[in-house]
């Protein structure tokens, strides 16, 4: 793969990310105030989305290194499974966004500042990516040294992504929360690119 192609391939993998990370922003411009807890690590706006995007660009880069490293032993595992694990993650969290759209104000528990929160999106997110892996070394990545650019930027671009789409849900949530229930559209569209995942390997 060229650089073009890698930047191609970041972009791609980063897209996910950035839905979820607006969708985050959306929500806590619903809550404002209310994800700062006692008991929650995180206590201003600024630290939740960048340990959120540095999260996303972690299990974004780290993926294609275990398809990569796993390839001659556990692929056809990870082909099999890869894509079930994703959207029962991604199901179960936005099915729980649903639910909870649907109970009164106070009883709503989703945080996207939580760490457990934003460890369970990340790798739901990233899961999907453990084919890239196989793909590099199917494409002659034969040494560890040969991924660290594509690694970096497949972490990079998926950090960026996800600061600029929580910025963009923080920004524009006001608008959507006059007209629509953020946590409703928010677990929708989890459910959603959990299906995308789901049906793209099962088509293959």
């Amino acid at each position: 793969m060229n650089l073009l192609d890698i930047i191609l391939l970041a972009v791609a993998l980063a897209m996910d990310c950035f839905t979820v990370s607006i969708v985050s922003g959306i929500i806590l411009t619903q809550r404002d105030g209310s994800f700062v807890t006692p008991t929650d690590v995180t206590k201003e706006p600024s630290l939740c989305v960048i340990r959120m995007a540095f999260l996303f660009g972690f299990f974004q880069a780290l993926m294609p290194l275990l398809g990569w490293l796993g390839i001659s032993h556990f692929q056809s595992y990870m082909e099999a499974y890869d894509h079930w694990i994703a959207f029962g993650l991604l199901g179960l969290i936005g099915g729980k966004m649903i639910w909870e759209s649907f109970s009164p104000e106070e009883e709503h528990h989703f945080n996207p500042c939580r760490l457990r929160t934003q460890l369970l999106l990340a790798v739901a997110t990233s899961i999907d990516a453990l084919a890239v892996g196989i793909s590099f070394a199917c494409t002659g990545y034969t040494a560890l040294s040969q991924l660290t650019l594509p690694l970096l930027l497949i972490g990079l671009v998926s950090f960026l992504f996800s600061i600029i789409g929580y910025h963009l849900g923080r920004c524009f949530g006001k608008t959507i929360i006059r007209r629509l229930n953020p946590e409703l559209i928010g677990g929708t569209i989890l459910i959603l690119i959990g299906v995308k995942v789901l049906m793209s390997h099962l088509l293959q």
